[in-house]
This record gives C-alpha cells, structure tokens and sequence, in this order.
C-alpha cells in the first residue's frame, strides 16, 4: 500500500498515536486520559503532524485539525501487536505514543508509553491472574522498549524503577489533568436537582471509582456502618460499573448491616460526577493503591472534603487537602470520614485548600509536559 498523502498545515514529524481508547464507550481512566489528553495536544502549536490509529471507529471524535488524521485499521483480537504493528511496518511514523501501559511486540517504530500503574505487581491477589499475566508481561516490555517513558505519579516512576529496573533518566513524570466542568456547582439547587433525580438522598460519602478489590469498598463499607452505629445518618454512594472479582464488595452492604443504606449507581458520565461531588458529605478514596487517583483531583475542584489513602500516589495529587488513612484498616477509615463529616473548621479549610490545589491539574499543562517527552524521545533519534 501506497504511504497515504499527508495533510497540509505543517511540515514536521510525523507521531502516531494509538487511539483505540477513544473508542471505548463508559470511559475511565486510561480512557479519560486519552480523551482529555488528544484534544489538548493536537492543539499545541509546533511542526509535528499526528495520525490516530483506531480499532474501529470512535464513538466521539471532534473535527481534527490541519495537522492530523485519523486511521481507522479494524482487526478481530490482538489489534495492538498484530494489526497495529502491521501498520507501522507498512508506512512508519517518525514515533508513535501510547497513552495506556501496551506497545506492540515488536514494535517496528521508536515509541513513547505512558504507564499509569503497576498496582497489579503491589496487590496481585486484587486482579484475576491472566490480566495480571498480560500486564506484567506487556508493561515491562513496552517501559524497556520504548525511547522514553511517562509515568503519571512519582509513584509510579518509583514502581518502575524499583519492580522493573527501569533507568530513572528516561522516565518523565507528567501529571494529569482535571476537565473544566469539575468545578463547584454556579447553581446549587441545579445540582441538588442531578443529584435527587439519580435516586440518591443526603448526606452520603461518594466514591468513584469501579468495582473491584483494589479499590477497597468492602472496608469503606465497613467504616460507613460503623458510623451508623454512632447515630449518623449517612449513605454510601458507589459510582462505577462492576469490574473482576466484584463479588465481595456487592456482599458487603448486607454482611455489614447497611443493605438499604448504600447505593451501587453503576457507571454514570463525566458530566453527571460534578453535582455528586459537591454535594456529597465528602468523598472517599481509599484505595489499596493509585497509580495517580483522578477522583480525588476531580473532587477537590468541585469543592468536596476528600478523605483517602496515605499511600501510593494519593498524597501527591491532595498535598495538604485532604484527610488520610490507612486503608487496611477500618478504624483509621472510619477515623478520617468521622472528622470530614464533623470539624466544620477543618471542612472549611480543606475545601479552600483543595480548590488551589485542584488547579494545578490542567490538561493544557498535561499535554505540553507530554509533548515536551515526545520532542525528546524524537530527538534522541535525530544525527547529531
């Protein structure tokens, strides 16, 4: 096949980017992190030219710019290491970045990975064991692989180091960002109508996040029926659709007493999370490990009391706006969500810490880092 024209607005490199997370339709976070990251990186300005290589069509892709194209390169199963390589090899980009752990093998072009995290070495009994195999298998190779690397927490660059003997020089640390519309509600009572119209009655702790063991809801449930027990009148709220290994976490409500006080909302869009947070109590996230932790961003934009774990890459992204625990354990849970719920000095303060710190995370500042490694890794490979 002939190498296809290129498109006219600039005259440099030539990035492949591999966008089939964009044709995924509830988005998470490999997912969010593309969908948020592309828009903002295609709207850099520079002399390199993109093309976005997809499974099959997206389910929502805005007009692209001058400068970039999409390839929609369909394949029944192992798309990245059959029919993605098979592309590369035909008509080669100057690079090609993966924003989500995975590069073919081989990969036939000098490429960028982002790695989001390696909780899958720290916590192997949360995920099943052949996604656990692939992770393991697929992420150590792309981060040897790849010209450079994107870690999106220090602690994840850590994990890379420290479990795959990765050199620290080639891996940058690039922070995600939060979406504008995460932000505290101009309309209270617009918000309080969303929240009344999902089925979900204050006061209640919000967690977001899906399904899993990794996410710790078996002890937040725990920690909530505790609270009940001291005469508070709470509600979980659970957003996020129901991942592997679920069936502890959908036991626990009624194991802990609390079946009629906790509500597994499934998974809900972006644009619905904004009233939920500002309107909750506060927000938990006391997760066993984060490779970053975006709720926790997206709840201190939106002005929420945040209450998560001390560990992994959680204290990064909060700083000082946020309450911590240890999430192996019920009483420091129960501990920190007592506080948020009760010190109304300290709800105060860490709502006004939170806000400052929650706009730091931009995705504009996302995507120039992000395009600071891929101008790096290009000229790694550029003579002298």
């Amino acid at each position: 096949m002939a190498r296809a024209p290129e498109r006219p607005g600039r005259a440099g490199p030539l990035i492949g980017v591999d966008a089939s997370r964009l044709t995924v339709g509830q988005r998470t976070g490999t997912e969010q992190y593309t969908a948020h990251l592309l828009p903002a990186l295609l709207a850099l300005p520079g002399p390199e030219r993109f093309r976005l290589y997809f499974n099959r069509p997206p389910v929502a892709l805005p007009p692209l710019p001058a400068h970039a194209e999409a390839r929609v390169i369909p394949f029944p199963c192992l798309w990245t290491h059959v029919r993605l390589a098979r592309e590369l090899r035909r008509q080669p980009p100057d690079l090609l970045f993966v924003p989500a752990h995975v590069l073919p093998f081989p990969c036939p072009a000098p490429a960028v990975v982002t790695v989001h995290d390696l909780g899958y070495l720290r916590f192997p009994a949360a995920h099943p064991w052949p996604a656990r195999r692939y992770l393991d298998l697929g992420t150590r190779w792309s981060a040897h692989a790849a010209r450079r690397v994107i870690a999106v927490s220090a602690a994840t660059k850590r994990d890379l180091v420290e479990r795959y003997g990765v050199p620290a020089g080639k891996i940058d640390v690039v922070y995600h960002g939060v979406a504008a519309h995460f932000r505290p509600p101009a309309d209270p009572a617009a918000a309080r109508a969303t929240v009344e119209a999902l089925g979900v009655r204050p006061p209640y702790i919000l967690a977001v996040g899906t399904i899993q063991p990794r996410k710790n809801y078996p002890r937040l449930i725990a920690a909530l029926a505790r609270l009940r027990a001291e005469g508070h009148d709470l509600r979980l709220v659970i957003v996020g659709r129901t991942g592997w290994l679920a069936a502890e976490t959908l036991a626990a409500p009624a194991a802990c007493g609390v079946a009629s006080h906790v509500l597994f909302a499934g998974y809900l869009p972006d644009t619905a999370l904004p009233a939920l947070y500002a309107q909750a109590a506060c927000v938990a996230l006391v997760s066993l490990h984060e490779g970053l932790g975006m709720p926790a961003a997206e709840a201190l934009a939106c002005g929420a009391p945040l209450v998560c774990a001390g560990t992994s890459a959680l204290p990064e992204v909060a700083g000082a706006a946020a309450l911590y625990c240890d999430p192996a354990s019920v009483d420091s849970i129960a501990a920190a969500l007592r506080t948020a719920l009760t010190d109304a000095e300290r709800r105060a303060q860490l709502r006004a810490l939170g806000l400052a710190r929650a706009a730091t995370f931009t995705w504009e500042r996302c995507a120039a880092a992000t395009l600071a490694t891929l101008r790096a890794a290009l000229a790694a490979g550029s003579p002298a």
